[in-house]
């Protein structure tokens, strides 16, 4: 990584600077300044956005900086978050898509500035404009691959790279366009990390100057990456100690914008509410808990709640997860019936990772049940080649058409086989929410697929335990003022009830009073 490039560069130079991880959280990829067109620059300050009422509160009129502010710290969060949550998060470069308009329009200027310098170069006496100009934008790359504790280092590339002198020696056609390069490759390769030691050397190979300095740049781009993900690396136990604190702070910020609840919260946790046999409400802790174990499976002509939508998809994949996990169980608890697979401990682990890579791809319900055809045909396929290894007579047409029968259901998602597996992996689910020593071991039918089941809780169970962080104290507040409001109005109606009841009585009381006095009188 780079840390071991400073160190070949300058034995006086640290690993980074303390204040780095700082600087990766100023902006995240991909943000931009909001501006509007207005004839003048003071004229920005009178822009202003209007964020909707929900509740029949007047709207809240925000500025042009308002709403700069809101939409940076929500995209800060969002990095946070995932720098956080995924332990295998880096920065990858980024390529336009193939035969997109961008991909065309990057392609054609990439070209054309290189043809120029090509041309350019070639001219007699050579004109070195587009040449200086790509010297000044490699020397501007050192300081971003280079720590800015190497101080001598980048004072030397400063030195040999000064763009005045450079220009003077093109005015006196005497720029050695190729030492310079050559010297650029030397600094690269005491700066580059050792996975690059390779690309760097084959850039000696090049001859033509303008393919050489092109592979230069794509080169130090990588470099600019390794840099980035090493100054990651560096700051994520800081990130990951502070991210939580730092993501209620800006959820914070953003109801300062927003307080007009989130419908899909609200009703995420107040249909997760359960209720005894004497009709007494679960409290908000299990409800909440409820409702955490809803996510392994969600409904998704439901409405997701509104302050997970960060982890949306991260989510629905993992449930995708579980219940690809949950049929490869099935199939092999249905398997398990032929003595050839049950009595052959090898036999079935091995058909089990073979049904796992089937289902791997699947991507929703409806791709496994499509693909439960084939694991059916690679069961058959297996479990006749294991029997006529041991010499035995393969599977008769009964058997066959029973086992068939029975593994074709597992697809559908309220078989019997598939509604039993899935509750005994909610049942060690919820056991691994609450465990505080690590995994419980895993439940009937899921000892083939324990590395596969623990690596699913943990990732689930990580992404609730960090959201549970974060949006636990409101979770509490929403459920504890409805409970609130609900006791309010129970007491009220109530109260209401035992009033109409007393005036019934009294009512009634002085009717029969009447009544008496009548018959009295008529006696």
């Amino acid at each position: 990584m780079p840390a071991d490039s400073v160190s070949r560069m300058d034995s006086n130079g640290s690993a980074g600077e303390s204040n780095a991880p700082e600087n990766l959280l100023g902006t995240s990829p991909g943000a931009s300044s909001l501006r509007s067109r207005t004839e003048s620059e003071s004229s920005d300050k009178m822009a202003r956005f209007v964020l909707p009422s929900m509740d029949g509160s007047p709207p809240k009129v925000l500025t042009l900086h308002e709403v700069g502010d809101v939409l940076k710290n929500i995209q800060n969060m969002e990095l946070v978050h995932e720098i956080a949550i995924n332990p295998e998060f880096k920065f990858e470069p980024y390529e336009p898509p193939e035969n997109s308009l961008e991909r065309r329009i990057k392609d054609i200027m990439h070209k054309a500035f290189w043809d120029v310098l090509r041309s350019q170069l070639n001219e007699n006496p050579p004109c070195y404009d587009h040449a200086i100009q790509l010297l000044t934008e490699i020397k501007d790359c050192f300081p971003q691959i280079i720590s800015q504790n190497n101080s001598r280092a980048l004072q030397r590339i400063n030195e040999i790279l000064d763009i005045d002198v450079i220009k003077r020696q093109a005015e006196e056609g005497v720029l050695d366009f190729k030492a310079y390069a050559n010297f650029v490759i030397q600094v690269m390769a005491k700066s580059c990390a050792p996975a690059r030691d390779e690309l760097v050397r084959q850039l000696t190979e090049i001859e033509d100057v303008v393919d050489l300095f092109k592979n230069i740049l794509e080169t130090m781009a990588l470099m600019k990456l390794d840099m980035v993900n090493y100054l990651l690396d560096y700051a994520r136990n800081d990130i990951m100690a502070n991210s939580v604190e730092y993501e209620k702070e800006k959820f914070k910020e953003y109801l300062e914008y927003y307080k007009f609840g989130f419908p899909a919260t609200e009703n995420w946790l107040k249909n997760s509410c359960t209720h005894d046999a004497n009709n007494v409400p679960s409290s908000p802790e299990q409800t909440i808990s409820n409702a955490y174990m809803e996510l392994m499976d969600w409904d998704e002509s439901k409405e997701f709640p509104e302050v997970l939508s960060i982890d949306k998809e991260r989510i629905l994949k993992l449930g995708q997860r579980a219940k690809r996990i949950c049929t490869c169980a099935g199939v092999i608890s249905i398997c398990s019936g032929v003595p050839i697979i049950s009595q052959r401990s090898e036999n079935r682990v091995a058909l089990a990772k073979q049904i796992e890579i089937i289902l791997q791809g699947t991507a929703n319900e409806k791709e496994l049940l499509d693909s439960i055809e084939n694991v059916w045909l690679q069961v058959k396929t297996v479990i006749n080649e294991y029997l006529q290894k041991e010499s035995q007579p393969v599977m008769d047409a009964n058997t066959e058409e029973m086992l068939k029968s029975q593994i074709m259901q597992v697809g559908k998602k309220d078989s019997p086989v598939r509604t039993l597996m899935w509750k005994r992996f909610q049942t060690y689910f919820r056991l691994a929410l609450r465990s505080r020593a690590g995994l419980p071991p895993p439940p009937p039918g899921y000892a083939d697929f324990k590395d596969e089941l623990e690596a699913y809780c943990t990732a689930l169970k990580r992404v609730i335990a960090y959201n549970h962080s974060v949006f636990g104290e409101y979770f509490m507040k929403l459920l504890t003022q409805q409970r609130f409001t609900n006791n309010e109005v129970g007491t009220s109606e109530s109260a209401s009830a035992a009033s109409v009841q007393e005036q019934s009585a009294a009512a009634g009381g002085k009717t029969n009073a009447v009544a008496t006095d009548g018959k009295v009188e008529g006696q």
